[in-house]
């Protein structure tokens, strides 16, 4: 009977703080509590010098937008853009490192810093929408 009643109110007490937190998880991570989808923009570099001349490009003021034909080595649509991409068709780092982000804009981007690292190359990524 004593492990009975040890049992129910440790589950009571972890059930409590569990929904607590996954409700406060759900807010302050957006896309993660629901999301399937975020609207992307990247620079990718090969190297970690230049990824990170790009990041001091974007942290002295300079639009994503700007910042990406000069210097990602992809062959990405103008200025880094993606568009939507869904959950699961990204590799793992770049995936949650996309989904982690708030929603910004170009003129005063909100980008992964540091760059995230894949297996080849370094993104700096930005999201700009989620669904």
């Amino acid at each position: 009977m004593p492990p009975k009643g040890k049992s129910s109110s440790g589950e009571g007490g972890k059930g409590g703080a569990a929904s607590e937190s996954d409700s406060a998880d759900k807010k302050s991570q957006g896309p993660k509590g629901g999301g399937n989808a975020v609207k992307v923009r990247h620079i990718l570099c090969e190297k970690h010098g230049k990824v990170m001349e790009a990041m001091e490009k974007l942290k002295s003021g300079m639009r994503f937008s700007e910042v990406a034909p000069q210097y990602s080595e992809n062959k990405a649509r103008q200025g880094g853009d993606l568009g939507w991409v869904t959950r699961g068709s990204m590799v793992g780092p770049f995936q949650e490192g996309a989904f982690a982000l708030p929603v910004s804009g170009t003129d005063k981007p909100v980008f992964t810093d540091p760059p995230v690292k894949t297996k080849f190359e370094y993104h700096i990524i930005m999201a700009e929408g989620n669904k």
